[in-house]
């Protein structure tokens, strides 16, 4: 699958979350949904992946992203 066709299922998941559930609800519950949509469309990803952030190859610093999509698109959510 090329990274276009990664984003625009990542996309078509989020918008239909977005849809569905409308404002006001606590991100766990977006990043919940959000999986269940991955799933569905035959995406595989891991939840809350620590990552190493290296600046110039030097490591500054760890972060945990809330999904990373087939091993190639880190998906952060905000609410």
């Amino acid at each position: 699958m090329t990274l276009d066709e990664i984003t625009y299922k990542i996309n078509g998941c989020a918008m239909k979350v977005h849809n569905t559930l409308g404002n006001g609800f606590q991100e766990v519950i977006y990043q919940r949904c959000l999986a269940i949509e991955m799933e569905r469309a035959g995406l595989s990803f891991g939840r809350e992946i620590e990552q190493i952030i290296y600046y110039e190859g030097i490591e500054v610093g760890k972060r945990r992203a809330d999904f990373v999509v087939e091993n190639q698109v880190t998906v952060e959510l905000k609410t």
